[in-house]
């Protein structure tokens, strides 16, 4: 194609204007790798008079997304404003109505409305491509549907929230707390608007849904993502799981087991000499498994202007140059349902205990235990300032659904004082 992809930008925030600075000032590189001019026709946001620190004098303004979508010097719609529903949603679909084309940073509405939305720009011819929804600067999901596009991928793991991994490195390295690094970091402005979206795992576990339905040719089914935040991991926990060659992080990890497909973002330990282990400040990790390839692991940066508006742009230029992939990489329409399993693989568990100073603490402990069918690999008791003792285990491979068997039992010894942290420890 020779005339130009004209774009219409519809948010200019940090991502919509790192969209801009890279059209404006790449625009001789983006044509020769493309093989087109690529321009900017409109763009629309909440306020016209806010100083951006970008000359956007040159594109014509709607006040209202939708507008923007329908527009007839539009080629491609690019969605950076956020949110599952409203605006978000409704230009979208409007766009894809239009004949257009999207590109969408928006993890939240693709994770909850991806399917339909996948299905409607397929019937109508449309591609919809969301690389920056997804880790921010790294190209997983480039990687999954096209250069893996020949694996049966075994499971997906990686931490995918550069927020979360900052708090919990910089617990670490400074020995802080959680509720001091948390107000350190949303000062800082490294938190959303709405912190639980960070710190509870919901943004994290919204990537992980989008890269599921890829991987296993699902439908996204982000409800059925089994979600727990940071917001319980301690100073103390950090220490004791170090101190026992482990680091802690917000994990996301997806399989297909025989009772289903397991997706959950959750606390994790990991080993601290695997890559995931060594990862620290707000760099997001992917690390991939596939039947053929083995294992890759994808490192990079997992938000900020630069690396997301370089991820919206990759889309872009793939779209310039007549590439057309399925949005999850295949046919919307034969994507299934998948069966949810509730951490169906066996692994081993992080314990964590207040033990009472009684007789025979350790051992009504370790019969509970034993009665769920669990076995103990490592036992470390801490000195201790009366009436409890903080004591660590680390168990031998175990399903959830025994350790929680287990720690009901704990209530009933009369020996463990409050409710036990349980972590479990993922394979890297």
């Amino acid at each position: 194609m020779t005339h130009p992809l004209r774009l219409g930008i519809a948010g200019l925030g940090t991502v919509g204007v790192g969209v801009v600075r890279i059209v404006q000032k790449h625009a001789d590189l983006l044509q020769a790798r493309s093989g087109r001019a690529i321009s900017i026709s409109a763009v629309s946001a909440r306020s016209r008079d806010k100083d951006r620190g970008v000359d956007l004098s040159g594109y014509a303004w709607e006040d209202d997304p939708v507008a923007l979508a329908r527009r007839d010097d539009v080629d491609l719609f690019i969605e950076v404003m956020g949110g599952h529903d409203g605006p978000a949603k409704e230009a979208t679909e409007a766009a894809i109505a239009a004949g257009k084309d999207v590109v969408s940073a928006n993890k939240a509405l693709l994770a909850v409305h991806g399917q339909a939305i996948a299905e409607a720009a397929e019937a109508a011819g449309r591609v919809v491509r969301f690389e920056a929804a997804v880790a921010g600067g790294i190209p997983v999901v480039k990687a999954l549907t096209e250069g893996l596009a020949a694996n049966d991928i075994i499971r997906i793991m990686g931490v995918m929230n550069g927020s979360c991994n900052y708090i919990l490195t910089r617990m670490e390295n400074a020995g802080l707390t959680y509720s001091e690094v948390f107000d350190e970091a949303n000062a800082l402005g490294y938190l959303e608007a709405d912190p639980e979206l960070d710190v509870g795992g919901i943004d994290a576990g919204h990537k992980l849904a989008l890269l599921s339905a890829i991987a296993f040719g699902t439908q996204v089914d982000f409800d059925a993502v089994q979600l727990e935040g940071i917001g319980a991991v301690s100073i103390e926990d950090i220490r004791q799981a170090a101190d026992m060659g482990f680091k802690i992080k917000l994990l996301g990890v997806a399989q297909m087991t025989g009772r289903g497909l397991e997706q959950r973002m959750s606390p994790c330990l990991v080993p601290d000499t695997s890559p995931l282990g060594q990862l620290q400040g707000g760099t997001n990790m992917i690390v991939l498994e596939g039947d053929s390839v083995g294992q890759i692991v994808l490192r990079g940066p997992g938000a900020g202007e630069g690396p997301t508006a370089s991820a919206v742009m990759g889309d872009v230029m793939d779209i310039a140059r007549g590439l057309r992939i399925s949005t999850f990489g295949q046919p919307a329409t034969s994507l299934r349902r998948a069966r949810p399993a509730l951490a169906a693989v066996p692994a081993p568990y992080y314990l964590r205990l207040q033990l009472l100073d009684k007789p025979g603490a350790l051992a009504k402990v370790a019969r509970a235990l034993g009665d769920a069918g669990i076995s103990i690999d490592r036992m470390r008791q801490y000195g201790h300032a009366e009436p409890t003792a903080p004591v660590l285990i680390v168990t031998h491979k175990t399903t959830r659904t025994a350790l929680d068997e287990a720690l009901a039992a704990f209530k009933d010894t009369g020996v463990v004082s409050g409710d036990p942290v349980a972590i479990r420890i993922e394979a890297v």
